[in-house]
């Protein structure tokens, strides 16, 4: 019969100290990401809504107004705004919206 190998004292300390490290590395990698989560969670905010309008939903606009200059034909223009509830009450479209286009003299 081959006899069990016997391992020093000091390869078992080893390893043992390989094992701790590792849940201790995780461990600790855990806190950091909670730590940095909490910070996004926690750390900002939000501003307090007062309604301009109370009982309805009301659409307000940016800009009402947008004047792109002279625009060659078959040029593409862009431009954005953005669109706000300003009401306290939920703002639904009964319709898709659209942007009317005017030609200037």
């Amino acid at each position: 019969m081959a006899a069990p190998k016997k391992y020093s004292s000091k390869s078992k300390k080893m390893q043992k100290k390989e094992v701790i490290k590792t849940p201790l590395f995780l461990i600790g990698g855990g806190v950091i990401i909670l730590l940095i989560a909490s910070f996004f969670v926690f750390g900002k905010k939000p501003e307090p809504f007062t309604p301009e309008v109370v009982g309805s939903p009301k659409l307000q606009v940016d800009e009402a107004l947008v004047d792109l200059g002279d625009v060659q034909l078959g040029k593409t223009v862009q431009t954005s705004f953005e669109v706000h509830n300003v009401g306290d009450q939920v703002l639904r479209f009964t319709q898709k919206p659209y942007v009317e286009v005017k030609e200037g003299c």
